[in-house]
């Protein structure tokens, strides 16, 4: 999901931190691996997990002061998301990412599954040192989270009969479930009230639904230039992704293109075609602006700062982005 960069200029300074610290961090011994690890942080990316955890801090702590221990969370977010990436791919045998050629395309699998399982030991390394168990212990969750939800998207590749909600589940653990940690983990840092710690939370979770369903509306209705990796990509994966499990509802000869798993020339562009000719496009973004709403209703009680507008902008700015 891309948000706009604007919306991110009163953390500007904080982010150029952020990128300088990144590239220190995940330094190896093995120039291999220090390659493999420096060519994921060079390609970039717009970095809105960390923002939003920092965001979330500067709305939170006293003074909107952010702590050493803020920054270093919003780090770790970005290392375990980039980590998981990396696994993504390599799941998805996706040759481009952000527009550049993928880790296991530019060096091998075994790299790519090397360097993937570094990032995630450099962040639990960083975590640790963070000293509060109870947010090491919610950050440490996500991990977790991750493995779940690519098991479950394995078990049930190709499968039209997955339910809406077994695929909300699947969106929490591979997505949101480390937003909203995140999110949390910032307010835990900060000492507020454990109502508030879960507001936050709430807002990370729906924000994180909103975002990957979004994402994979745009697998179909996007180009491969806008995605920055193939479109169509999911169908040929065999993920059903909410656009064409609603659209099954509509068009039943999309079943005869998942049975055979689009095996036939031209049938991964024939399943768009039909999806785009059902309303399953929009019911997904419905069901994007849901979640996206919900988010912002967590924060409806909390006052008034920089940081909460923010926070809010980037929740709107998803509404509007599907409008």
């Amino acid at each position: 999901m891309v948000v706009s960069t604007r919306i991110f200029t009163p953390i500007k300074e904080d982010l150029n931190i952020l990128n300088s610290n990144l590239k220190k961090m995940v330094g190896a011994r093995h120039p291999i691996l220090y390659a493999a690890a420096e060519h994921l942080f060079t390609a970039g990316g717009k970095r809105i997990r960390p923002s939003i955890v920092l965001l979330v801090a500067k709305a939170t702590a006293p003074n909107n002061i952010l702590k050493s221990e803020h920054r270093r969370l919003a780090e770790i977010t970005e290392i375990i998301h980039t980590a998981s990436l990396v696994h993504d791919d390599v799941l998805d045998d996706c040759n481009t990412r952000r527009g550049i050629q993928t880790v296991h395309s530019t060096f091998s699998t075994k790299i790519a599954v090397l360097a993937g399982d570094f990032l995630f030991a450099q962040s639990s390394w960083y975590l640790a040192n963070l000293g509060d168990l109870e947010v090491v212990k919610i950050i440490s969750k996500v991990i977790t989270d991750f493995a779940e939800g690519e098991v479950r998207q394995s078990l049930t590749s190709f499968d039209p009969d997955i339910s809406i909600d077994n695929y909300m589940e699947k969106s929490f653990y591979k997505t949101a479930s480390l937003i909203a940690a995140s999110c949390k983990g910032a307010a835990m840092i900060s000492n507020i009230d454990t109502s508030s710690q879960h507001d936050f939370y709430l807002y990370g979770k729906h924000l994180g639904l909103a975002f990957q369903i979004i994402d994979d509306i745009l697998d179909v209705t996007g180009s491969t230039e806008l995605l920055g990796k193939p479109a169509g990509s999911d169908l040929k994966n065999g993920n059903l992704t909410a656009p064409i499990l609603f659209a099954l509802d509509e068009c039943p000869e999309l079943y005869h293109l998942i049975d055979r798993e689009f095996q036939n020339s031209g049938d991964n562009q024939k399943a768009i075609q039909l999806i785009q000719q059902t309303s399953g496009i929009q019911k997904a973004q419905d069901l994007a602006r849901e979640h996206a709403q919900t988010s912002l209703e967590a924060l409806s009680n909390k006052y008034e700062c920089e940081a909460i507008h923010t926070l809010k902008l980037i929740s709107n700015y998803v509404i509007d982005r599907i409008n």
